[in-house]
Protein backbone atom coordinates (compact mmCIF):
# COMPACT_ATOMS: atom_id res chain seq x y z
CA UNK A 1 0.00 0.00 0.00
CA UNK A 2 1.12 3.15 -1.34
CA UNK A 3 2.20 6.04 1.50
CA UNK A 4 0.51 9.46 1.24
CA UNK A 5 3.44 11.95 0.62
CA UNK A 6 3.58 15.60 1.66
CA UNK A 7 6.82 17.63 -0.38
CA UNK A 8 7.79 21.10 -0.16
CA UNK A 9 7.90 22.95 -3.44
CA UNK A 10 9.43 26.32 -2.36
CA UNK A 11 10.18 28.79 -5.21
CA UNK A 12 9.57 27.17 -8.74
CA UNK A 13 12.96 26.79 -9.67
CA UNK A 14 13.78 22.95 -8.04
CA UNK A 15 14.05 22.19 -12.11
CA UNK A 16 17.00 24.67 -12.48
CA UNK A 17 18.38 25.13 -8.55
CA UNK A 18 21.33 22.73 -7.82
CA UNK A 19 19.28 22.87 -4.06
CA UNK A 20 19.31 19.87 -1.80
CA UNK A 21 15.69 19.49 -2.17
CA UNK A 22 15.90 18.90 -6.16
CA UNK A 23 18.48 16.14 -5.10
CA UNK A 24 15.53 14.99 -3.11
CA UNK A 25 12.61 14.97 -5.40
CA UNK A 26 14.78 13.79 -8.16
CA UNK A 27 15.54 10.17 -6.19
CA UNK A 28 12.05 10.06 -4.36
CA UNK A 29 10.09 8.45 -6.98
CA UNK A 30 11.84 5.74 -6.90
CA UNK A 31 12.09 4.48 -3.53
CA UNK A 32 8.51 4.61 -3.66
CA UNK A 33 5.92 1.39 -5.41
CA UNK A 34 5.55 2.68 -8.90
CA UNK A 35 1.88 4.38 -8.91
CA UNK A 36 -0.87 4.09 -11.22
CA UNK A 37 -1.68 7.34 -11.22
CA UNK A 38 -1.31 10.80 -8.49
CA UNK A 39 -3.58 12.79 -7.24
CA UNK A 40 -1.65 15.94 -6.55
CA UNK A 41 -2.83 18.71 -3.86
CA UNK A 42 -1.38 21.85 -4.94
CA UNK A 43 -1.36 25.54 -2.76
CA UNK A 44 -1.83 26.50 -6.01
CA UNK A 45 -4.99 25.81 -6.85
CA UNK A 46 -7.11 27.20 -3.96
CA UNK A 47 -10.84 27.91 -4.60
CA UNK A 48 -13.89 28.08 -2.37
CA UNK A 49 -14.90 24.30 -3.23
CA UNK A 50 -13.47 21.12 -3.64
CA UNK A 51 -12.56 20.83 -7.11
CA UNK A 52 -10.89 17.94 -9.55
CA UNK A 53 -9.43 18.31 -12.83
CA UNK A 54 -11.01 15.83 -15.99
CA UNK A 55 -8.83 16.13 -19.03
CA UNK A 56 -7.15 13.79 -21.15
CA UNK A 57 -3.70 15.56 -21.45
CA UNK A 58 -2.61 17.77 -18.60
CA UNK A 59 -1.27 21.71 -19.30
CA UNK A 60 1.66 22.98 -18.07
CA UNK A 61 0.59 26.07 -16.20
CA UNK A 62 3.36 28.50 -15.18
CA UNK A 63 1.82 30.64 -12.78
CA UNK A 64 4.85 32.41 -11.91
CA UNK A 65 5.94 35.82 -12.51
CA UNK A 66 9.45 37.01 -13.27
CA UNK A 67 11.82 34.16 -13.24
CA UNK A 68 13.94 33.07 -15.38
CA UNK A 69 12.87 32.17 -19.51
CA UNK A 70 14.36 28.68 -19.30
CA UNK A 71 11.64 28.07 -16.71
CA UNK A 72 8.80 28.60 -18.49
CA UNK A 73 9.75 26.67 -21.40
CA UNK A 74 9.71 23.33 -19.26
CA UNK A 75 6.21 21.23 -19.81
CA UNK A 76 5.04 18.35 -18.02
CA UNK A 77 2.20 16.73 -20.42
CA UNK A 78 1.14 14.07 -17.77
CA UNK A 79 -1.53 12.48 -19.17
CA UNK A 80 -4.46 12.84 -16.76
CA UNK A 81 -7.21 10.45 -15.86
CA UNK A 82 -11.28 10.95 -15.77
CA UNK A 83 -11.35 7.51 -14.37
CA UNK A 84 -9.25 8.83 -11.22
CA UNK A 85 -11.04 12.27 -11.07
CA UNK A 86 -14.48 10.40 -10.52
CA UNK A 87 -13.27 8.09 -8.40
CA UNK A 88 -12.16 10.98 -6.49
CA UNK A 89 -15.41 12.88 -6.62
CA UNK A 90 -17.40 10.28 -5.27
CA UNK A 91 -15.14 9.54 -2.44
CA UNK A 92 -15.77 12.95 -1.43
CA UNK A 93 -18.87 13.01 -1.99
CA UNK A 94 -19.72 9.77 0.36
CA UNK A 95 -17.71 11.98 3.17
CA UNK A 96 -19.93 14.99 2.17
CA UNK A 97 -17.54 16.79 0.57
CA UNK A 98 -19.31 17.55 -3.25
CA UNK A 99 -16.50 18.20 -5.31
CA UNK A 100 -16.63 19.70 -9.17
CA UNK A 101 -14.90 18.55 -12.19
CA UNK A 102 -12.97 20.92 -13.76
CA UNK A 103 -12.11 19.76 -18.06
CA UNK A 104 -9.87 22.54 -18.95
CA UNK A 105 -7.22 23.26 -15.69
CA UNK A 106 -3.96 21.54 -16.26
CA UNK A 107 -1.31 21.85 -13.79
CA UNK A 108 0.08 24.45 -11.84
CA UNK A 109 3.70 24.49 -10.43
CA UNK A 110 2.90 22.85 -6.86
CA UNK A 111 1.98 19.70 -9.30
CA UNK A 112 4.31 19.68 -12.26
CA UNK A 113 7.55 20.72 -10.15
CA UNK A 114 7.86 17.98 -7.63
CA UNK A 115 6.55 15.69 -10.53
CA UNK A 116 9.00 16.42 -12.88
CA UNK A 117 11.78 15.88 -10.87
CA UNK A 118 9.92 12.23 -9.48
CA UNK A 119 8.31 11.27 -12.84
CA UNK A 120 10.35 12.82 -15.90
CA UNK A 121 8.84 10.35 -18.15
CA UNK A 122 5.16 12.10 -17.72
CA UNK A 123 3.84 8.30 -18.07
CA UNK A 124 1.84 8.35 -15.02
CA UNK A 125 -1.34 10.31 -15.33
CA UNK A 126 -2.19 12.84 -12.73
CA UNK A 127 -4.99 14.38 -11.46
CA UNK A 128 -4.73 17.27 -9.54
CA UNK A 129 -7.71 18.22 -6.34
CA UNK A 130 -8.00 21.68 -4.90
CA UNK A 131 -7.85 22.80 -1.74
CA UNK A 132 -9.93 25.94 0.22
CA UNK A 133 -7.22 27.26 2.64
CA UNK A 134 -10.05 29.45 4.09
CA UNK A 135 -11.50 26.19 5.74
CA UNK A 136 -8.41 25.43 7.90
CA UNK A 137 -6.54 22.43 8.72
CA UNK A 138 -9.57 19.91 9.54
CA UNK A 139 -11.65 20.65 6.83
CA UNK A 140 -8.10 19.46 4.89
CA UNK A 141 -7.95 16.99 7.44
CA UNK A 142 -11.50 15.35 6.41
CA UNK A 143 -10.20 15.22 2.44
CA UNK A 144 -7.02 13.32 3.31
CA UNK A 145 -8.91 11.00 5.28
CA UNK A 146 -12.02 10.36 2.06
CA UNK A 147 -8.94 9.45 -0.03
CA UNK A 148 -6.98 6.82 2.09
CA UNK A 149 -8.86 3.94 0.00
CA UNK A 150 -7.10 5.08 -3.21
CA UNK A 151 -3.82 4.22 -1.78
CA UNK A 152 -4.78 0.52 -1.60
CA UNK A 153 -5.60 0.98 -5.66
CA UNK A 154 -2.14 1.95 -6.05
CA UNK A 155 -2.87 5.61 -6.50
CA UNK A 156 0.00 7.96 -4.75
CA UNK A 157 -2.07 11.00 -2.72
CA UNK A 158 0.73 13.91 -2.93
CA UNK A 159 0.20 17.13 -1.36
CA UNK A 160 2.62 20.09 -2.38
CA UNK A 161 2.90 23.32 -0.20
CA UNK A 162 5.77 24.55 1.97
CA UNK A 163 6.84 23.17 5.71
CA UNK A 164 7.42 27.14 5.90
CA UNK A 165 6.36 29.98 3.32
CA UNK A 166 6.99 33.30 4.27
CA UNK A 167 8.03 34.92 0.78
CA UNK A 168 8.71 38.46 2.88
CA UNK A 169 11.16 36.87 4.82
CA UNK A 170 13.41 35.29 1.75
CA UNK A 171 16.75 36.13 1.62
CA UNK A 172 16.35 36.21 -2.59
CA UNK A 173 20.11 36.60 -3.04
CA UNK A 174 21.21 33.14 -1.34
CA UNK A 175 19.72 29.63 -1.73
CA UNK A 176 21.62 28.12 0.84
CA UNK A 177 21.35 31.46 2.98
CA UNK A 178 21.44 30.69 7.06
CA UNK A 179 18.18 29.71 8.44
CA UNK A 180 16.00 32.86 10.18
CA UNK A 181 15.40 30.98 14.22
CA UNK A 182 12.04 31.05 13.69
CA UNK A 183 11.84 28.36 10.57
CA UNK A 184 13.69 26.10 12.36
CA UNK A 185 11.31 26.83 16.17
CA UNK A 186 8.23 26.58 14.17
CA UNK A 187 9.14 23.18 12.18
CA UNK A 188 11.02 21.57 15.11
CA UNK A 189 7.38 21.55 16.71
CA UNK A 190 5.34 20.54 13.89
CA UNK A 191 7.95 17.69 13.57
CA UNK A 192 7.26 16.85 16.80
CA UNK A 193 4.03 17.08 16.82
CA UNK A 194 3.85 14.89 13.83
CA UNK A 195 6.70 12.11 15.30
CA UNK A 196 4.22 11.83 18.20
CA UNK A 197 0.77 11.84 16.45
CA UNK A 198 -0.89 14.94 18.08
CA UNK A 199 -2.89 15.70 15.21
CA UNK A 200 -5.14 17.84 17.53
CA UNK A 201 -2.55 20.01 18.09
CA UNK A 202 -1.54 20.31 14.67
CA UNK A 203 -4.86 21.42 13.63
CA UNK A 204 -4.79 24.06 16.14
CA UNK A 205 -0.98 24.88 15.16
CA UNK A 206 -2.17 28.06 14.26
CA UNK A 207 -2.70 29.01 18.07
CA UNK A 208 -0.09 26.55 19.49
CA UNK A 209 3.11 26.41 17.65
CA UNK A 210 5.83 29.17 18.19
CA UNK A 211 5.66 31.94 15.06
CA UNK A 212 3.18 30.15 13.45
CA UNK A 213 1.90 33.81 11.64
CA UNK A 214 5.57 34.30 10.49
CA UNK A 215 6.06 30.64 9.41
CA UNK A 216 3.37 30.41 7.32
CA UNK A 217 1.99 33.85 6.78
CA UNK A 218 -0.91 32.91 5.08
CA UNK A 219 -2.39 29.13 5.31
CA UNK A 220 -2.41 27.85 1.63
CA UNK A 221 1.15 25.86 1.30
CA UNK A 222 0.29 24.63 4.94
CA UNK A 223 -3.01 22.77 3.93
CA UNK A 224 -1.78 20.15 1.60
CA UNK A 225 0.20 18.55 4.95
CA UNK A 226 -2.83 18.42 6.21
CA UNK A 227 -4.53 16.67 2.94
CA UNK A 228 -1.25 13.96 3.17
CA UNK A 229 -1.68 13.02 6.99
CA UNK A 230 -5.27 12.81 6.45
CA UNK A 231 -4.83 10.04 3.75
CA UNK A 232 -2.17 8.31 5.88
CA UNK A 233 -5.28 7.10 7.88
CA UNK A 234 -6.43 7.49 11.59
CA UNK A 235 -3.63 7.05 13.53
CA UNK A 236 -1.43 7.13 10.36
CA UNK A 237 2.45 7.56 11.78
CA UNK A 238 4.61 10.06 9.88
CA UNK A 239 8.43 9.97 8.57
CA UNK A 240 10.15 12.44 7.61
CA UNK A 241 12.11 12.04 4.44
CA UNK A 242 13.82 15.23 3.84
CA UNK A 243 14.93 18.36 5.53
CA UNK A 244 16.63 21.50 3.96
CA UNK A 245 16.52 25.38 3.92
CA UNK A 246 16.25 27.57 1.11
CA UNK A 247 16.59 31.68 0.76
CA UNK A 248 16.77 31.24 4.80
CA UNK A 249 13.09 31.36 5.56
CA UNK A 250 11.47 27.89 3.58
CA UNK A 251 12.08 24.91 4.80
CA UNK A 252 12.08 22.24 2.42
CA UNK A 253 10.96 19.14 4.39
CA UNK A 254 9.15 16.17 3.20
CA UNK A 255 6.95 13.73 4.89
CA UNK A 256 5.29 10.08 4.20
CA UNK A 257 2.16 8.94 6.18
CA UNK A 258 1.33 5.22 6.66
Amino acid sequence: MLPSIFVSHGAPTPPLDGCPSREFLTGLGATLPRPRAVLAVSAHWDNAAPAVNRVAVNDTIHDFYGFPEALYRLHYPAPGSPELAGRTQQLLSEAGLRADADDARGLDHGAWVPLMLMYPQTDIPVVQLSIQSHLGPEHHLKLGRALVSLRSDDVLVLGSGGFTHNLRALDCWRLDGPERPWVGEFSDWVHAALSEGRTGDLTAYRRLAPHAADAQPEEDHFMPLFVALGAGGVGAGAKRLHRSTTFGSLRMDAYAFS
